[in-house]
């Protein structure tokens, strides 16, 4: 495939003659597993696939009570289940920390849907910061797709946002567009971008039908070369409608129950045609969720009632699901809770690739690939962030989160701290026995607890006092922006 400049990322990326210097442990492991000597110059296939509004309460394989999902299930037993994995706590930032590997204080998106909102400007891809992990892929050699919730991107703005930040194939719905009525719907008569048709309405589809078929599509043309697919599901957003399985499913708790049966459904679709295209054994599957349950969702959890964590910071808002399968190179049946985050896809991604992130492109994720090919035992990672605070602001300097510095939550594998807008720490919790988070130790006079607080406390302070604002290009107001303000 000719790269233009516009698209590659060769200017920041290692030349592909250093593909030789691939890390020991990469190199022994795929020469031992069956990519060795295909002519998929043994570089595994990625689908990762993001779950809209998921906690752990709603899937049986972290202990939901409510519900069986069979095919997740299987990912988990067959591969790496996390219990340590964080979420952003809302939509867009989960998102742009996803596609970056950049915390949203770094990357200015502390805020739900800064951009598209006003659609004053959108997603840089010119700018070094905003690369995404498609772009570092497609450098690599593969072919990269996405399918599902964008939310990123206003697309009457730029209409070919996608193929600009590394995908050669889509069909997106862009998130509601202020005073484009039809774009509002995702799930009945979808209303979705593609790179033939541009946004229209699919009248009679269900959307969730159309975005799995777009990956299966995709999977049948390129099989023969290394895929790189990233599926943002818009289920189980809100609203909760009925499915094709359950057309007279009736209220929230009903139509939602619906839904998670639908995602389970899409996922076993997804791992059957793996399977059917022969790439099972060299398609790393990656499972996990952009934040915690909607708030007017209850389930049960390992005999626990629990109240939809999504917007919060409790472990029901940010610890998200997070299942990696792929036999041959992915060891089965394993727990682990190694710490990570959606940041740490993108040096994933690209080290399983068989490339390396440029040291002048500062993120703030770490690679987990030696972790999950079972090399080695642990992430790199020492804590973890969650970060996201309501809608932007637009003033005369354009777009930034309504805080200077957003309220967060950081965590090792035992202790989490609460952080005000002040940068101050309110909250000391240790998960290890209070998991509900219930008893505040800020004032304990315990050693352990205040040698955790001290280590918080320096982290803290090494944060910038103001969180960045959104790296987008600056473009006059639209029409439909003066109402959205």
């Amino acid at each position: 495939m000719k790269l233009n400049k516009e698209n590659t990322m060769k200017d920041i990326l290692l030349p592909k003659t250093w593909v030789p210097l691939l890390p020991v442990f990469l190199l022994a492991c795929l020469t031992s597993s069956p990519l060795a000597g295909q002519n998929t110059g043994s570089k595994p296939n990625i689908l990762f696939i993001m779950v809209d509004d998921l906690g752990k309460e709603w899937i049986s394989c972290y202990g939901a009570e409510d519900i069986k999902t069979p095919n997740i299930d299987a990912l988990a037993v067959g591969g790496m289940k996390f219990h340590n994995a964080y979420s952003m706590g809302s939509c867009t930032p989960s998102r742009t920390t996803l596609l970056t590997g950049r915390y949203p204080n770094r990357n200015g998106w502390v805020s739900h849907w800064d951009v598209p909102r006003w659609g004053v400007g959108y997603f840089d891809w010119k700018k070094k910061e905003n690369t995404t992990f498609a772009r570092f892929m497609k450098d690599l050699g593969y072919a990269t797709c996405a399918a599902g919730k964008w939310q990123i991107n206003d697309f009457r703005v730029e209409p070919k946002a996608l193929k600009k930040h590394g995908f050669d194939d889509w069909a997106m719905w862009t998130g509601f567009e202020t005073g484009t009525p039809a774009s509002d719907k995702r799930y009945t008569d979808p209303y979705i971008n593609t790179p033939e048709g541009g946004s229209r309405t699919y009248e009679g589809k269900f959307g969730p039908d159309i975005y799995t078929d777009r990956l299966i599509q995709f999977m049948r043309q390129h099989k023969d070369k290394p895929m790189c697919m990233y599926y943002p599901m818009p289920l189980l957003h809100s609203p909760f409608v009925p499915t094709p399985d359950q057309p007279s499913a009736k209220g929230h708790p009903d139509r939602f129950k619906a839904m998670m049966l639908y995602v389970d459904k899409m996922v076993g679709q997804l791992v059957s045609e793996v399977d059917q295209l022969g790439i099972r054994d060299r398609t790393i599957i990656l499972f996990t969720s952009d934040n915690g349950t909607d708030k007017k969702i209850t389930g049960t959890r390992e005999g626990k009632t629990v109240q939809g964590g999504k917007g919060t910071y409790s472990e029901d808002g940010v610890n998200a699901p997070f299942i990696v399968n792929c036999p041959g190179l992915v060891p089965a049946g394993v727990e682990t809770d190694a710490l990570t985050d959606l940041s740490n896809m993108l040096p994933t991604f690209v080290e399983l690739g068989g490339g390396q992130v440029p040291e002048d492109l500062v993120i703030d994720g770490t690679s987990i690939a030696p972790l999950i090919m079972g090399k080695e035992k642990d992430s790199k990672r020492e804590w973890n962030m969650a970060l996201s605070y309501s809608s932007g602001k637009l003033d005369e300097d354009g777009i930034r989160g309504r805080k200077i510095f957003a309220p967060r939550v950081l965590r090792d594998k035992r202790y989490k701290v609460w952080v005000a807008e002040t940068k101050k720490i309110e909250r000391l919790h240790d998960l290890s026995v209070d998991p509900a988070e219930e008893n505040n130790l800020l004032s304990s006079t315990d050693q352990s607890h205040r040698k955790a607080l001290a280590k918080f406390q320096k982290i803290v302070r090494s944060m910038p006092a103001q969180d960045a604002r959104p790296l987008y290009e600056t473009r006059a107001p639209n029409a439909w922006d003066i109402k959205s303000r």
